[in-house]
């Protein structure tokens, strides 16, 4: 069964998603070359205790880090740590909170400083494929159809889809009925309904779509080492057009 939020419900719905989405924005702006990702971490611990909130993935199955910051070729759930961030990197952040007993989810691909034209594109077209899931998410249609939009509109570009990760519906629970793969087939998958609340998520890679575990037993990388990137809203379904819940957010991409 698919979660249905109905009044008050939504409201903190709303609260959490605008909390996770401003504290994502202040994140990314101390984003900048010779920052640890340690000290971004640490910097969402403080953020987080100033807002009144909790991380939602911190002790999460024994998580270490507040948020998850993932650089180049490491595609998501990257624990902060002595690495420092260079000019030209992308930083993947993924930002979640607990606020009043329900969850924000949102994350965002951050270049550093002028980055190459491969990656810029790479960031373009995985942040529009993610606006384009979110369009569909609306009352009466099949999930399958948000899922398959993701895949079929960077594979036109060459890119491909992480498929043993995937976007999940979000509220009191971090992962929620339904999974929400970015693939699938248009017309199949359960039909959306007003309220259910989804974290929609593309993971999209320059390369193969194969990706493996670091010995940390959290960071995933491409196998082939090139760059991914992973933007992420959380959505509410209603009868007319989609309401994200994780706005707002500044533009990363000119």
């Amino acid at each position: 069964m698919i979660p249905i939020k109905r009044g008050p419900e939504i409201q903190k719905m709303r609260k959490a998603g605008e909390t996770a989405a401003n504290i994502l924005n202040r994140l990314a702006d101390l984003i900048a070359p010779g920052v640890t990702t340690g000290e971004i971490d640490h910097a969402a611990s403080q953020y987080m205790a100033e807002a009144g909130v909790k991380s939602a993935f911190h002790g999460y199955k024994k998580f270490p880090g507040y948020v998850c910051i993932s650089l180049n070729e490491e595609v998501v759930h990257g624990i902060g740590g002595p690495r420092k961030i260079q000019y030209g990197d992308i930083v993947k952040l993924d930002v979640g909170v607990v606020q009043d007993g329900w969850i924000g989810d949102t994350a965002a691909s951050i270049p550093v400083g002028i980055i190459s034209p491969e990656a810029e594109q790479l960031l373009t077209v995985s942040e529009q494929s993610l606006n384009i899931a979110v369009s569909l998410a609306r009352a009466g249609t099949h999930l399958g159809d948000v899922c398959a939009s993701v895949e079929e509109h960077v594979s036109k570009y060459g890119y491909t889809v992480v498929r043993e990760f995937v976007g999940h519906g979000v509220g009191r629970s971090l992962h929620e009925e339904p999974q929400i793969p970015n693939f699938g087939r248009r017309g199949t998958g359960p039909t959306l309904r007003a309220g259910m609340t989804l974290a929609i998520e593309p993971m999209v890679n320059m390369g193969t779509a194969r990706v493996k575990l670091l010995s940390d037993k959290w960071t995933v990388v491409t196998q082939d080492g090139r760059p991914s990137a992973h933007f992420e809203h959380t959505v509410l379904v209603t009868d007319g057009d989609p309401e994200v819940l994780t706005w707002p957010r500044k533009t990363l991409l000119k």
